[in-house]
């Protein structure tokens, strides 16, 4: 399938706003950029029933969270709830680069979304923002009574990068015993720093995340000791045992030089005996579920994540 339409107009906005390759920017400069990008191409936030926000304890102090809470939902009955980590190559991204997108998932699915804000590298490299991801997950589950939380009905779900801390703390919740997780929600998720699947020669230099830029969260994230590549599931989930692991909802986008690493992670999960749900749209480019304003896709996108989540929580 070729490009989709859509795909092909933001391609067109990244032209006339003459962006600077990624590798070239400072990290500061990157996160800037990005939260213009976002601004232009998201959707029009929807309307939720609450936005709050707190702070989880961590290992390095306290890691803010926002809680989003649906329309007509009881403050005082717990929810099923979906921990959401926002994407950005764990270097750029926040709460409002992914809000739209947040407020999608808690008004589709009628459960509250936890979006976790992490320490990111390149101030704090890894596996910091593994670490608060886990972190933030188990406090969510320990306070569920303060936060009106179901902890029985608990998923865990991202894009790109956040599909990786997704990934990664459900892991670990197997490994450490709990929090109990039934969902993850990995949105074109990176889990292979090796770089070694067939998109990244297919898809390498399709924007807005080449091959060049991967290299430079890469750097960013992991720094000079690029061996943990290899040897770390905690930076590539796919070299991990995947037994025992709860359901995944897997999304792919065709023109995405993430694409086959994702497929070959739900492909190792099958294979581990997890029930994994899988939708690839082939037109796409990552990152398209944030740019729902000009992006058609990224309604249908959202839309059956939610659906998913609904199964699995309710």
């Amino acid at each position: 399938m070729s490009l989709d339409p859509d795909c092909k107009r933001v391609h067109e906005l990244y032209a006339l706003a003459n962006r600077p390759p990624l590798e070239t920017l400072t990290p500061a400069e990157a996160r800037e950029g990005y939260r213009r990008a976002t601004t232009i191409l998201a959707s029009d936030p929807v309307d939720v029933g609450e936005v709050r926000d707190l702070a989880a304890t961590g290992p390095a102090g306290a890691i803010p969270l926002r809680l989003y809470r649906p329309k007509g939902a009881n403050p005082q009955a717990p929810l099923p709830a979906l921990v959401f980590f926002h994407g950005g190559g764990w270097t750029i991204g926040d709460f409002d680069t992914h809000d739209a997108v947040c407020r999608a998932l808690c008004a589709e699915s009628g459960v509250a979304v936890l979006a976790v804000d992490y320490r990111m590298a390149p101030e704090h490299r890894f596996p910091a923002a593994a670490e608060d991801a886990y972190a933030a997950t188990a406090w969510i589950a320990a306070n569920s009574k303060t936060l009106a939380i179901d902890p029985t009905r608990l998923a865990v779900g991202g894009d790109s990068a956040g599909g990786n801390l997704s990934a990664v703390v459900a892991l670990m919740a197997r490994d450490k015993g709990g929090p109990a997780l039934k969902l993850q929600v990995l949105i074109y998720p990176a889990v292979d720093f090796t770089m070694s699947a067939k998109s990244f020669e297919t898809n390498g230099d399709v924007l807005p995340l080449t091959r060049a830029a991967v290299v430079w969260f890469r750097d960013h994230y992991l720094g000079p000791d690029l061996e943990i590549v290899g040897r770390d599931w905690r930076a590539s989930p796919i070299f991990a045992d995947l037994k025992g692991l709860p359901p995944a909802y897997v999304v792919t986008a065709g023109y995405d030089v993430l694409c086959d690493e994702g497929k070959a992670y739900a492909d190792k999960l099958e294979t581990a005996g997890v029930s994994v749900e899988r939708a690839h749209f082939p037109g796409m480019i990552h990152g398209f579920v944030t740019m729902g304003k000009y992006v058609q896709a990224a309604q249908t996108a959202l839309s059956d994540c939610a659906n998913a989540i609904k199964r699995a929580l309710t």
